[in-house]
């Protein structure tokens, strides 16, 4: 009995970052939206969990997570998955490029899966003739940034759990 109970506890924690991903899609709500800042947390869970436990989290996943959330904030087919699919291609090269294994090295490999997704969903937008608030998202670009070793800590608690 305590095995199967134990079973079933690895089983949650590695589903996990599954049942996030499509929370956060299926929510519409892939941004902490506080007072005074906002961050994206699809990003994040993306790029972590790709970096460190790729097994989980899956790129047809991420595809569909991109598009259902596509579907519910009522953006062109593709903006969203793009860009989420390519802030897991960075994290995937890093990842394979990484010796050691810190929080200082995830955060500032970081940065360019955020400047690189947040392009091409900049971009899609453009030409797809989408009004944007410009500095609204580049306030959640900084605010992603320094809210990632938050989400890194708890990610990691969630990731020792799994195992």
């Amino acid at each position: 009995m305590a095995y199967l109970y134990k079973q079933i506890k690895f089983k949650f924690f590695e589903l996990l970052p599954v049942l996030l991903l499509f929370f956060i899609s299926l929510n519409g709500n892939s941004v902490i939206n506080l007072k005074f800042f906002t961050v994206n947390v699809h990003y994040i869970l993306v790029y972590y969990w790709i970096l460190r436990h790729p097994e989980v989290l899956g790129y047809g996943f991420i595809f569909l997570s991109g598009i259902i959330s596509d579907v519910v904030f009522g953006f062109p087919l593709g903006v969203n998955s793009l860009s989420l699919l390519l802030v897991a291609a960075v994290a995937t090269y890093v990842r394979v490029v990484t010796v050691r294994i810190t929080l200082i090295n995830d955060w500032v490999s970081f940065i360019p899966a955020l400047l690189i997704g947040n392009f091409v969903y900049f971009s899609s937008l453009y030409f797809s003739n989408y009004t944007m608030d410009y500095l609204y998202l580049f306030k959640n670009s900084v605010f992603t940034f320094i809210f990632y070793p938050v989400l890194w800590l708890l990610f990691s608690i969630i990731l020792r759990l799994s195992r």
